[in-house]
């Protein structure tokens, strides 16, 4: 039997000690809608997540990934979550948001916190669980390391 669930590919992208998410659009019919959350999107047909998260990097925010590694997988009962890692190589100004309502880097107070203010929405808005699951996972292993 085949996998029934979709699948996505999403990038932790770090830079001195922050982390770049964006700010979902705050639409309703779209999932974590109005939150933080990583870039990177669906896995089209044919495509191995390592291709569809460069390919997503590049449409969403102008991004060509760097040498990049595999951090982890994490399904759920919707979605299947291939998330992997790598550098923020360039300024935040060099981006440019494609997707999204905002995007910002992120310190892992914000992250701890579960929400960072964004200053197109106007407010604090909060991060999407699974997206917040999936920092945590990665600041605890990078602060054991």
């Amino acid at each position: 039997m085949t996998n029934q669930l979709p699948e996505v590919a999403i990038a932790i992208l770090y830079q001195d000690h922050k982390y770049l998410m964006q700010l979902r659009d705050n639409i309703p019919t779209i999932a974590a809608a109005g939150c933080w959350g990583l870039f990177g999107g669906h896995i089209e047909p044919g495509e191995t997540p390592e291709v569809a998260v460069k390919r997503e990097l590049i449409e969403e925010i102008g991004y060509k990934l760097p040498t990049f590694t595999e951090f982890g997988y994490y399904p759920d009962e919707k979605v299947i979550r291939h998330v992997f890692q790598a550098p923020l190589l360039v300024d935040i100004n060099q981006l440019e948001l494609n997707e999204g309502w905002d995007m910002g880097l992120l310190t892992p107070e914000d992250i701890r916190n579960g929400s960072c203010y964004s200053a197109i929405a106007g407010e604090v808005r909060p991060l999407g669980s699974m997206h917040q699951k999936i920092m945590l996972d990665f600041i605890n292993k990078e602060n054991a390391e």
